[in-house]
């Protein structure tokens, strides 16, 4: 008799390559995602830098920083921030977070503290920022609501 010769894949070779396949995938996403969240965390940052920027120019030109509901407003809006007279613009549009959240900002005119709730709990500008973080939680609180990972003051605050 002849042999009837077929070609292809037996099932346990196709179940080990959709097995490494999977691998792969979980890897490479768990990849992704963690890089996703340092670029939100990254944006906060550089957000809170800009704030602070438009604060010093307020302060040079006020001789004193806002006051916690004034900018706080302004914060949860995402609208423009102008002087009184309309001449000066601080920031044409205030940051929030990547995610539509907003910063928190406390001063009582002679100093301030932004906060922003940060994701990666393993970032070192928590500890340098003065917060603190265990597993899923911040130590830091502002206006009484806690939870904040990351801090940035005025040179003389508290």
């Amino acid at each position: 008799m002849n042999a009837i010769k077929k070609s292809g894949f037996t099932l346990i070779e196709l179940l080990v390559v959709i097995a490494i396949l999977g691998i792969l995938a979980t890897v490479g996403l768990g990849s992704f995602q963690s890089s996703q969240m340092k670029g939100r965390d990254a944006q906060r940052k550089s957000d809170l830098s800009q704030i602070q920027k438009a604060l010093e120019m307020y302060y040079n030109d006020n001789g004193k920083y806002p006051l916690t509901a004034e900018l706080q407003a302004l914060l949860n809006s995402g609208s423009s921030w102008t002087a009184a007279s309309g001449q000066t613009i601080y920031m044409k549009t205030v940051p929030k977070g990547p995610r539509g959240e907003s910063y928190c900002y406390e001063s009582d005119g002679t100093y301030y503290k932004l906060y922003a709730k940060l994701e990666n709990m393993q970032d070192p500008m928590i500890e340098e920022s003065g917060c603190t973080s265990a597993s899923s939680k911040c130590t830091c609180s502002c206006n009484g609501v806690g939870g904040y990972c990351y801090k940035v003051t005025s040179q003389n605050a508290p």
